[in-house]
């Protein structure tokens, strides 16, 4: 019968010191500089692919309905300002 020998495993190699120098990160901060620089717009690049785009038609009622809104909120804007306006000439003649 054969017998069983225990294989020792190999002692590992510390692949990286356990306190890298300010130079080491640095070297290795240039090193990885471009592709820090490109994943933000990678990713904006993949997740722009993802979005449902709205059809010609859609995008004119949106604008439209956007235009709206902001000359009504103008309109309510004006009228509380020539209030505020008219309160603060009313209580200027009332002090005086």
């Amino acid at each position: 019968m054969a017998e069983d020998k225990k294989v020792a495993a190999p002692a590992k190699k510390a692949a990286a010191k356990a306190n890298p120098s300010g130079w080491d990160k640095f070297v290795n901060g240039v090193k990885n500089l471009p592709t820090t620089i490109a994943k933000p717009f990678k990713d904006m690049y993949y997740e722009l692919k993802r979005v449902t785009w709205p059809t010609k038609r859609k995008l004119i009622i949106y604008s439209v309905i956007v235009l709206v809104f902001m000359l009504f909120m103008g309109i309510i804007l004006g009228l509380f300002d020539l209030g505020a306006s008219a309160l603060v000439r009313a209580l200027g003649s009332i002090a005086s």
